[in-house]
């Protein structure tokens, strides 16, 4: 069995976003794949059963990352409208500094490789805001709707407004994501 080089695993990952992002989940085969990471095929079937394992775990990896900078100083001790809005305010700065990442991944969410996620990978990695939310309902501070809406409604509208395709000047006056954030926790809090 071959050993697993972290720097070629992260290779494989990052010519896999850059592909999908530049041609398209089909049309990034393999071979394509591989030559752009500067490995072989054979050296990427160490690391990925096939090319479905690949997107999927590339897709995993990303959410994972996300996961890390959203919910980055959390602090448990904070009131509801507080943690939410830290993560809110996160999720709009990574979302801007990794804008391939997040191209993949809004890609990846609309295909059938979707569906191969087990929803437990969401709640690992972005546990804090669903038991916030959790905690939200429980105080009465949040509507008592079932968390996918919650998230949707608070969530949703920094993915968008993060994206410069979408809105190329939001967040360059004062005040942009303060008010942004106090629109979708209106939308939520009771």
């Amino acid at each position: 069995m071959r050993h697993k080089d972290e720097h070629k695993q992260k290779a494989i990952i990052d010519a896999t976003v850059k592909l999908v992002n530049e041609t398209g989940f089909a049309a990034a085969s393999v071979a394509k794949i591989a030559r752009e990471a500067g490995v072989s095929p054979a050296t990427l079937y160490v690391y990925y059963k096939n090319k479905e394992d690949l997107l999927v775990s590339t897709y995993v990896e990303i959410k994972r990352k996300f996961g890390v900078a959203v919910t980055r100083e959390y602090d448990p001790t904070l009131p509801i409208r507080d943690k939410l809005a830290r993560f809110w305010r996160n999720a709009f700065v990574a979302i801007q500094e990794e804008q391939a990442l997040f191209q993949f991944s809004e890609q990846f969410a609309r295909t059938p490789y979707a569906d191969l996620v087990p929803p437990e990978v969401m709640e690992e990695y972005f546990g804090p805001i669903f038991d916030t939310l959790r905690e939200g309902i429980r105080q009465k501070i949040i509507k008592d709707l079932p968390i996918e809406i919650l998230s949707v409604f608070m969530f949703q509208p920094v993915m968008q407004l993060a994206n410069p395709k979408i809105c190329a000047a939001f967040g360059k006056e004062p005040g942009d994501v303060d008010l942004a954030f106090t629109l979708a926790w209106d939308a939520i809090k009771l």
